[in-house]
């Protein structure tokens, strides 16, 4: 008798049924992006940036490999590897709809994958949150995953602004390879 109230309240298997075989390419990627270098991975990402310039090739073309090549960034800058639950709120984001993800869920993490894809094409892509404090700790934090990958960051805050620079040094460990822009 609750049958369609379970359905109307789960709604979201239909959507998991439907992004699982992206997640399953992107799986399929993983033991090549590992066999790349670091210069390798940051030359794949090029390549699709010149393709899509061109207009070679659609963005969405490019979504398993960069989704994985990003996944091997995040392993390799942070020792931090996307779960396939994450990959799927990556691919939500990318799609323009919303994730709820609770506390500690990886939030942070799974933005680098759709912010990744979306900046090759060039346009800049804007990661938005209302705190100050987040937005400077997240470009400290997820700035190595874009700089491995050849991508540049930045954090706009109310006050200051700055660009991720692994080699800038300064005494203020709380602005750690932030170069004031």
């Amino acid at each position: 008798m609750l049958g369609w109230l379970n359905k109307l309240v789960d709604s979201n298997d239909k959507e998991i049924k439907r992004l699982q075989p992206i997640v399953g390419r992107v799986n399929a990627l993983e033991r090549e992006m590992e066999g790349r270098s670091d210069e390798a991975l940051r030359e794949l990402l090029a390549g699709f940036r010149e393709q899509l310039s061109r207009d070679e090739a659609d963005l969405e073309d490019f979504l398993p490999q960069t989704f994985a090549a990003v996944r091997e960034a995040a392993r390799r800058a942070l020792g931090q590897r996307h779960y396939d639950v994450q990959v799927m709120g990556g691919l939500v984001l990318h799609q323009g709809k919303i994730a709820e993800m609770k506390t500690g869920e990886g939030k942070t993490l799974v933005a680098t994958l759709p912010a990744t894809l979306n900046a090759l094409t060039g346009l800049g892509v804007h990661v938005v949150t209302v705190n100050d404090y987040l937005a400077k700790r997240d470009t400290q934090w997820m700035g190595r995953v874009y700089h491995l990958l050849g991508l540049s960051v930045g954090c706009i805050q109310h006050d200051h602004a700055f660009l991720y620079d692994p080699t800038y040094v300064v005494d203020d460990q709380r602005f750690t390879h932030l170069r004031p822009v």
